[in-house]
């Protein structure tokens, strides 16, 4: 299945091209941030790799003497399990710049070792720190019956959020036994527990997990089903309203084409239009080209 691609994956590939160093010594480098919807938005660029850019993003509470007023230089920190980032710099019209230090946990890599987890190295525990992950988490989702056994399930479980709270939420909407990749291409792909409800309500329960996961990466939502429904086709079922959007057949499409005189085409009358290009543009050419 091919996932969308989020920023955090960018960041993942670029972190990881970094030069590996001794899990213990501390990063340097220049920062760049923004306040939004009370999260500080941080762009982080390594001195020893100055093409190189790392974002994340934390909310404001989470900082240790953050003020971002206009003016500001007080020095604040950002406290995770794998390590301490210390920042210095100023802030302006809620923008601010200046010099970060990483220091990693030394004792981080013991916990996740005895909780069944590799030693992670330099760079994966930076990005581990910065997406806010470690033995805590571990511990949580082994509680829900998820176990995480490597640092590149951490570290998924990391940038895609993947939290107690969300595991037994899906559980409750009758995904109980997700695998922790299933659980990740759910939050890939937006499935989340108001979407299930809102397929629920107008009658698409209980679908196997790769027809809700399709319906969500082709952009099948409830108010697109209604408007479908709207448009007289009631008893559409997921393939077909999956098929309709993979091929372009819109709502607006649908309108279209009946006000050119399409006024008994099925369902899949319109699929096979988009897919052969017959279009409002194609049907008007060969109007013009019968007179």
């Amino acid at each position: 299945m091919t996932s969308r691609l989020s920023p955090w994956l960018t960041l993942v590939v670029m972190f990881l091209a970094l030069p590996v160093v001794a899990a213990e010594a501390q990063r340097v480098g220049t920062w760049g941030a923004y306040v939004k919807e009370q999260q500080l938005q941080l762009s982080l660029q390594p001195k020893d790799r100055p093409d190189s850019h790392h974002g994340f993003s934390a909310p404001l509470a989470d900082f240790q003497g953050l003020s971002t007023a206009d003016g500001s230089s007080a020095p604040f920190k950002l406290v995770r399990e794998a390590g301490t980032f210390d920042f210095e710099g100023r802030f302006n019209d809620g923008q601010g710049v200046g010099t970060w230090r990483f220091s990693p946990d030394a004792g981080y890599a013991k916990k996740l070792a005895e909780l069944g987890i590799p030693k992670p190295d330099a760079d994966e525990q930076f990005l581990l720190a910065s997406v806010n992950v470690g033995p805590k988490r571990v511990q949580a989702l082994a509680a829900t019956g998820q176990k995480v056994t490597t640092v590149e399930e951490l570290v998924n479980v990391g940038i895609f959020n993947i939290t107690p709270d969300y595991v037994r939420a899906m559980a409750a909407e009758g995904y109980a036994k997700l695998t922790l990749q299933q659980l990740v291409d759910c939050r890939i792909h937006g499935v989340t527990p108001e979407r299930i409800q809102g397929l629920a309500a107008l009658g698409f329960k209980g679908l196997p997990l790769d027809s809700l996961l399709s319906m969500s990466i082709h952009g099948v939502t409830p108010d697109f089903i209604r408007e479908m429904r709207g448009l007289g086709f009631p008893e559409l079922s997921a393939d077909d309203l999956v098929s309709m959007r993979i091929h372009g057949v819109t709502p607006a499409f649908v309108k279209e084409m009946r006000s050119l005189g399409y006024t008994n085409a099925t369902a899949d009358d319109f699929v096979s239009m988009r897919i052969h290009g017959i279009d409002s543009v194609f049907v008007r050419s060969m109007s013009k080209q019968r007179k």
